[in-house]
């Protein structure tokens, strides 16, 4: 899952699904963390995860805010044609 997540950042163009990429290495992190919790017997793994899982959710209220204020600037969500704007 983790390895999915890093292919799509590195090879899609558009924000959002460069997004759910980013989302699914978080997931993937988090199935980690409780997997090896299990193995310890404590909880500290379970509340990371349970941390991580609030923090990727601000995240991706605020990434979709900033997609939605680029694309109306923009009127595009392909991050090639957004940095050759910039020129």
């Amino acid at each position: 899952m983790f390895s999915i997540g890093i292919a799509i950042v590195i090879t899609k163009r558009n924000m959002i699904v460069v997004l759910a990429g980013i989302e699914l290495i978080l997931n993937a992190a988090n199935i980690n963390l409780v997997a090896f919790s299990t193995q310890d017997g404590m909880i500290k793994g379970q509340m990371f995860a349970l941390f991580i899982m609030v923090v990727a959710a601000a995240e991706a209220s605020v990434a979709l805010a900033i997609v939605v204020q680029i694309y109306r600037h923009f009127k595009t969500s392909n991050l090639d044609e957004i940095s050759k704007l910039k020129d």
